[in-house]
């Protein structure tokens, strides 16, 4: 028996000589993540509101005196400076009545100028009691009148003259032509409720928009403190298509909507706004000093925010946090964490309390994500 138990035991130790000692379970391997540090930045926060651009003055042109258009001199959608001739009406009516009126004038000053030798003579005579105070006073009267209607000829001249200056229509403004209503041989009159072309100014232009009521106080601040910067953007958001400044904010919250109207002005050289184009417009309201970091770091969990946050061993530990605003894919912290610690940013599905993690790529500069020159909306958790 004894033979059998040793025999069996040399052939188990012979068949298993060969074969490699089972191995120990080996650890998990490091999730790749990606993080990005906490910095300290200039943060700058904006109120942003939908609006439409207006041109910056618009005018109706319009005849002031009834006439036929005897020359169009623009063609429609250009582009006129004030001053730059658009119509022009038959004048020799107008010329006529200016040169009818001078006569007049002319006619009168000859019967002052009789008027007044007759009055002399009067004086003479009456200083030698041949001529009454009588007729005296009569011819004095004469002269007096005389010149009264040499005044009102003057004020016919002055009329006819500036009825004759109606029948050239120039540009009141530099701006840009629209559709004309009235083609050349038409007759158009001065009450005409139509007019004949209207002119835009669109440079500089204006845009309309509204805020939320709560927006007033940091609007008003911004205000004081000098032109507040403003941007245009486009339907997406994020072009950015003229910048300029806040020119009005309105005297008074419409109650019904609560929200509040401005007005923004942009030099538009480019021509990058055109009246009636829906913009979404951004407002400069301020600029924090704080500390920032990725957005994209930020978990919502049922206990509130929080990060995960990369500790020495480059192991991971779940942290709460406070945030201020988020802006420019920028969070501002307002507790929970200090300048120079790294959070991760992508990765996060990945990870649980302890996890050890491997980065893969460290994040932007957070002073480079805050400088870019398209700001995103602002939001406060």
């Amino acid at each position: 028996m004894a033979v059998a138990v040793l025999g069996g035991w040399w052939v188990l130790e012979h068949a298993y000589a060969g074969r490699p000692a089972p191995r120990q379970a080996s650890a998990p391997p490091a999730a790749p993540v990606q993080v990005a540090s906490v910095a300290r930045a200039n943060v700058p926060l904006y109120a942003v509101g939908l609006g439409s651009v207006q041109a910056y003055n618009t005018v109706t042109v319009r005849s002031r005196v009834d006439g036929e258009v005897q020359k169009i001199a623009f063609q429609e959608g250009q582009s006129v400076k004030e001053g730059d001739l658009l119509v022009q009406i038959d004048p020799r009516p107008f010329q006529a009545a200016l040169d009818q009126a001078s006569a007049k004038k002319a006619q009168d000053e000859a019967q002052l100028a009789n008027a007044k030798l007759d009055l002399e003579r009067y004086k003479e005579l009456a200083t030698r009691s041949f001529a009454s105070k009588q007729q005296l006073d009569t011819q004095q009267a004469m002269v007096n009148q005389l010149n009264a209607q040499i005044q009102g000829d003057q004020a016919q001249i002055d009329n006819a003259r500036t009825q004759l200056g109606y029948t050239t229509i120039r540009s009141p403004i530099d701006g840009r032509t629209g559709l004309r209503s009235v083609d050349q041989g038409n007759i158009v009159r001065a009450t005409d409720p139509g007019g004949i072309v209207t002119i835009a100014q669109i440079q500089p232009i204006s845009a309309l928009f509204t805020l939320p009521e709560q927006d007033l106080p940091a609007l008003r601040k911004a205000a004081a403190a000098g032109p507040a910067t403003v941007w245009a953007l486009g339907q997406d958001g994020k072009t950015v298509l003229e910048q300029g400044s806040l020119a009005l904010i309105n005297n008074e919250v419409d109650q019904a909507t609560g929200t509040i109207k401005l007005k923004a002005t942009f030099d538009n050289r480019d021509n990058a706004l055109w009246p009636g184009q829906s913009v979404s417009v951004r407002v400069l309201l301020e600029t924090m000093d704080a500390l920032t970091m990725p957005a994209d770091a930020v978990q919502r969990t049922q206990d509130g925010l929080s990060v995960y946050v990369v500790r020495p061993d480059d192991t991971v530990e779940l942290r709460h946090i406070a945030i201020g605003p988020i802006t420019q894919g920028v969070a501002v912290l307002e507790q929970g964490l200090g300048e120079g610690e790294r959070v991760v940013t992508a990765g996060q599905y990945r990870l649980q309390p302890d996890t050890r993690v491997q980065v893969v790529t460290d994040g932007a500069p957070m002073t480079a994500a805050i400088g870019d020159a398209k700001p995103r909306n602002t939001v406060r958790d």
